[in-house]
């Protein structure tokens, strides 16, 4: 039995070869011809749109200022928090190291609540501390 046979047409436009199946020879097809007009301008076209290029991010950099600014200390805190973290890690990693920073914070701990929180006078100064911050750090005055 033979396979009916399909053929289906192709417009001068493309490539690839095509295979001959009664013969078995391969027909190759033209490229298309594009006129040198056509390529001059696409070349002025992108050639335009390079001139324009640093006029527009110019623009658009003072138009958005702030929230560029913005955007990019907030990526920037989260990489460095990343890092932070990453370093930290390693050092976890090293014997004695994590053990000994358990020590520091407990110590650190310790020496805060003897310096601040066991008298009533120390605890104003910790609450007059924290509102002097907060103030600077807000700008109002309280």
């Amino acid at each position: 039995m033979q396979e009916p046979e399909f053929t289906e047409t192709t417009s001068k436009e493309t490539t690839v070869p095509d295979i001959n199946s009664q013969t078995g020879t391969i027909t190759k097809l033209q490229p298309p011809v594009q006129s040198q007009e056509e390529w001059l301008k696409y070349g002025e076209q992108i050639s335009s749109f390079l001139a324009t290029l640093p006029e527009y991010v110019g623009s658009f950099f003072n138009r958005y200022k702030q929230p560029l600014v913005s955007i990019g200390l907030i990526v920037g805190a989260i990489v460095a928090v990343k890092v932070l973290l990453a370093i930290l890690d390693a050092l976890n990693d090293i014997p004695l190291v994590a053990p000994t920073f358990e020590l520091i914070g407990i110590g650190y701990s310790a020496w805060f609540v003897y310096r601040y929180l066991l008298k009533a006078s120390t605890r104003r100064e910790l609450t007059d501390e924290i509102t002097t911050l907060k103030s600077q750090v807000v700008g109002k005055q309280a």
